[in-house]
């Protein structure tokens, strides 16, 4: 029989120790650890991390998360206006990935910056607030701050521009960013204005990637954004990402990323805690609570006895990284059992 009360009490915990990783500025870091830098604020963990407390009800933490993300772009404004004016042709050129979480100011090491993905998760998570009645825009800064990331989009030519993913790493075209951006755009456009065909170059490529992620990689689980939050593929499409997924990445305390990946990679891939949450909330969503239960239960099983989720295990080990908690699995779990 499965115990009700442990998501409550999980769920208690999960919103506590989100709450801890939000600063005064209303940024989130991804986690506590100054060691690994995971102390820094990173756009896309942000959206993610501000979507488990939205699903908490918690939406003045939420406004006060995309009000420094807004605050953020305006401090970059004259970088955006560059984008737009000539396409970047440097990763530093790009709409940087992480910032520091008091000051707010980029950080200007070598990174890998050129990440379309987080772009379109913001525009599409801030146009989903507001159409929920959430007002995350302040004033007519924010707006054309929006219609500014709609004309960076199609400057960096989105749809078939080799960017770095939401892992960071090697330059491809990623159907993950590329349907990331897709769902921002067709979700903005009730706010700005975003030309018919920005939107249907980036459909017609993603339809093309699909369900592969990239020339190199046959699945990943960054697909999953595909299906949750962006409701952005085909039930065809769903089904195939899916089935890849769970038939090649799902593993006994996590899913890894991608087959070969060399992040924590100690005897085989990492296998990270917030892909079990992540399909949890998608089968709840599709009405299969067979499956639901089942990867909640796997959930539970990944928390360590801190009660928090880490970032990953090591490969069939029951030993984490140090990133722990990981605000996007506690996230994750939120919006999975909310």
């Amino acid at each position: 029989m499965f115990d009700k009360t442990i998501p409550k009490i999980i769920s208690k915990l999960s919103q506590r120790k989100l709450k801890t990783l939000q600063h005064e500025s209303g940024l989130f870091s991804a986690s506590k650890s100054t060691e690994t830098g995971y102390n820094k604020a990173w756009i896309r963990d942000n959206i993610y991390e501000a979507l488990g407390l939205e699903h908490t009800k918690d939406f003045e933490a939420v406004k006060r998360a995309y009000s420094a993300m807004f605050d953020i772009l305006l401090k970059h404004e004259y970088k955006i206006d560059h984008a737009i004016k000539e396409k970047p042709q440097h990763k530093y050129q790009y709409i940087h990935a992480r910032y520091c979480p008091q000051t707010l100011n980029e950080f200007h090491d070598d990174w890998g910056n050129k990440q379309n993905d987080a772009v379109g998760a913001f525009l599409f998570k801030a146009a989903d607030l507001l159409n929920k009645g959430i007002m995350v825009i302040r004033n007519k800064n924010d707006l054309r701050m929006l219609q500014k990331l709609v004309h960076y989009l199609g400057s960096v030519e989105y749809w078939n521009d080799k960017d770095n993913g939401m892992w960071e790493e090697t330059e491809e075209v990623h159907a993950s960013s590329i349907g990331a951006c897709v769902a921002g755009l067709k979700e903005i456009c009730r706010y700005v204005d975003v030309p018919d065909e920005l939107i249907k170059k980036g459909q017609n490529a993603l339809n093309g990637l699909l369900p592969r992620e990239s020339e190199t990689k046959k699945t990943d689980l960054a697909l999953l954004s595909l299906i949750y939050p962006y409701n952005i593929a085909s039930d065809e499409q769903r089904d195939q990402i899916l089935h890849n997924i769970e038939a090649e990445l799902v593993r006994e305390k996590g899913v890894i990323r991608y087959e070969g990946d060399k992040y924590y990679n100690q005897h085989g891939e990492a296998e990270w805690t917030f892909g079990f949450p992540w399909l949890a909330k998608i089968y709840k969503d599709l009405g299969n609570m067979k499956k639901f239960n089942y990867y909640l239960k796997k959930s539970h099983q990944s928390i360590n006895w801190k009660g928090e989720l880490p970032e990953l295990y090591f490969a069939n080990t029951n030993k984490h990284n140090t990133n722990s908690p990981l605000g996007w699995s506690q996230a994750m779990y939120l919006a999975a059992v909310s």
